[in-house]
């Protein structure tokens, strides 16, 4: 089967799935689809094997099985899933969060920009008309008031006009499209800077919004939320680790629970994967709070400068004045990304909430507190502080490599393998995730880094590194959630999702432990400036002068042949001259006789006085 053939039966599959679970009231994306029917190909307890095509009761087969998972109410896997694809689908680097709302806004505004572009007005009412769409249009477009209020419709028209008057609007017509597009967004700048000049002085600007202000008080607000619910997040997934920890001791081992340990391992996947998102998150609001911060700094010092340029002065240059203003247009801009950024975050934070609905369904709360009674729950930093002690010796690894914090650069910024999870306990506990603790060590094994939650797991996996890392795919392919949750996506034909995508930053990071270095002089610290058209020779250059001089009393014809016009045929129509001529009766003509003079005497002499004699042969003309 060909690859586009293959394409084609995925495809069909994937709409047919979706049509399944719709006919039964549960609306699927296709990328959930796609993703679970990949998950259910992986599972090998499913016994579908890759390398060959699938039969129509292999497909079939599929189709129920991925149809089953999909409606299951009841699954913390699917839960989990779903909210993998949800934040795939809705979450990005903050630069393409900022381009797409730039691009939504351009697209909104485009049929105001192309109605002004775009106008051929010549009579007064349609350039006083065209005057109040280019106003509308500077509000719209700084985001500073409605068009529709009056107050901010005057106070963008006086600033407009101070700047472009209505007498220049001929002017701005006559401009091509892109050159009137580029005016318009430095207008847009410089009237943005002026009216916000103004309210700085207090001279209007009532109907803008103190962007700084709100930006002091929603992202702390933000960041506070978030948090609280990482730490719900991460309480979460302590007691459950302390729970499933206290089921599979020996203990316990043998005996009937009410909660199953398997039930509380896809707890755990769920609450471990909501934290990891929320944590992005919370970067990114930390973030946004930093870039608030420089903002507003260099708002206030532009502000200054401006005020200083200006001050009392009935009318300043403005070259002076313009940039101050668009720079202070650019730093407002910057204030509303940031509040869009926020929104999104929030907006982001509030539709990962329902994907943990079930956690208190099948795990209350009141099932959970009586089974975690003389247990002790430890966070991660506690289980980080009760390893501080232990270390590897890496004299007894000589065939690997091992990183230490004090021996290592960038040694907090490495790309720490299954999101820094303990790969040993996650084999050999059955799917449980217990996070490594650095200091312990990390293990370099072909270019990646492990990093383990105790000594004797540091120990045990680099034993063999090869067979645990076969071990922890094998058991992502029957938990299909483990495969984004632990970044294993390098290990399967997925698409690539944006967590990992963000950490391609850390992936560029190289720990340095040992560095070559060396110094060089340089000949020539100034870049050399070779002219090839000096001439020393003031000859020299009189000859090119005379030469350049000639040229310009100089015509270059050229002529156009068949084959060398390369336009077009050319053709012109004349009338041939008429053979003309004249007959007299009588032929006339005359001449003249040739003079011819004979000198004697110029050679054969022996005396010193030469004796010439001159003699006339020219015959008479009657003689001819």
């Amino acid at each position: 089967m060909s690859r586009a053939q293959a394409e084609s039966v995925i495809k069909n599959i994937i709409r047919e799935i979706g049509q399944e679970c719709g006919a039964k009231g549960q609306a699927v994306s296709e990328t959930l689809v796609a993703f679970m029917v990949k998950a259910v190909v992986l599972d090998p307890r499913n016994q579908f094997n890759v390398d060959r095509t699938l039969t129509k009761s292999d497909v079939q087969k599929l189709i129920k099985l991925c149809v089953d998972r999909l409606l299951d109410p009841k699954s913390l896997s699917l839960d989990t899933i779903k909210m993998q694809v949800y934040f795939d689908m809705n979450y990005t680097s903050r630069g393409e969060f900022l381009d797409e709302h730039r691009r939504v806004l351009e697209s909104r505004l485009a049929p105001v920009s192309r109605e002004i572009t775009d106008s051929r007005a010549r009579t007064r009412e349609e350039l006083e008309s065209l005057y109040r769409k280019t106003v509308s249009f500077l509000v719209l477009r700084s985001g500073l008031g409605s068009p529709t209020d009056i107050t901010t419709v005057r106070e963008t028209t006086a600033a407009l006009q101070s700047v472009f008057p209505q007498s220049e609007l001929s002017t701005f017509l006559s401009l091509n499209k892109r050159d009137k597009e580029r005016q318009l967004n430095e207008l847009t700048m410089i009237v943005t800077g002026i009216r916000l000049f103004n309210k700085d002085c207090g001279k209007g600007g009532d109907c803008i919004d103190d962007l700084p202000a709100i930006l002091n008080e929603a992202v702390p607000a933000t960041c506070k939320h978030i948090e609280s619910e990482l730490q719900d997040s991460q309480q979460l997934a302590y007691s459950y680790t302390a729970l499933i920890e206290k089921l599979d001791s020996k203990d316990n081992l043998g005996r009937d629970h009410e909660i199953h340990p398997h039930l509380l391992k896809k707890a755990l996947y769920n609450v471990r994967q909501h934290e990891a998102f929320l944590q992005m998150i919370v970067s990114d609001v930390i973030t946004c709070a930093q870039q608030v911060e420089k903002l507003q700094k260099e708002l206030g010092a532009r502000m200054e400068q401006l005020k200083s340029t200006v001050k009392a002065k009935t009318a300043v240059p403005t070259a002076q004045v313009f940039p101050h203003f668009i720079a202070l247009s650019n730093y407002w801009s910057g204030f509303q990304d940031e509040m869009v950024l926020l929104s999104i975050l929030s907006n982001i934070v509030t539709h990962l909430r329902p994907f943990q609905g079930n956690l208190s369904e099948l795990l209350p709360q009141r099932d959970i507190e009586p089974l975690l009674e003389g247990e002790e729950v430890r966070s991660d930093e506690e289980r980080m502080k009760g390893t501080a002690g232990e270390r590897i010796n890496p004299s007894e690894y000589k065939k690997q490599d091992w990183l230490f914090p004090e021996t290592t650069v960038n040694f907090d910024r490495l790309p720490l393998q299954y999101r820094g999870i303990c790969g040993y306990t996650l084999v050999e506990k059955d799917g449980l995730l217990l996070s490594g603790n650095p200091s312990i060590g990390i293990l370099k094994h072909k270019e990646k880094y492990y990093i383990f939650s105790s000594k004797v797991a540091a120990c045990a996996f680099a034993a063999n590194p090869d067979e645990y890392i076969a071990l922890i795919a094998e058991k992502a392919k029957q938990c299909a959630e483990l495969i984004q949750l632990l970044e294993l996506h390098h290990q399967f034909a997925s698409a690539s999702h944006y967590s990992e995508a963000k950490a391609g930053d850390m992936l560029m990071v190289k720990p340095i432990t040992k560095s070559d270095s060396s110094t060089q002089t340089d000949t020539h610290i100034v870049e050399p400036n070779i002219v090839k058209s000096y001439e020393w020779n003031e000859w020299e250059l009189r000859r090119k002068a005379i030469k350049l001089a000639n040229l310009r009393t100089k015509v270059t014809r050229s002529m156009q042949t068949n084959l060398s016009h390369m336009r077009r045929d050319n053709i012109s129509q004349v009338y041939l001259p008429k053979e003309a001529g004249s007959q007299t009766k009588k032929h006339g003509a005359s001449s003249v006789p040739k003079p011819q003079i004979y000198l004697a005497g110029l050679r054969g002499h022996m005396s010193k006085t030469p004796h010439i004699v001159q003699t006339n042969l020219t015959r008479a003309v009657d003689e001819s």
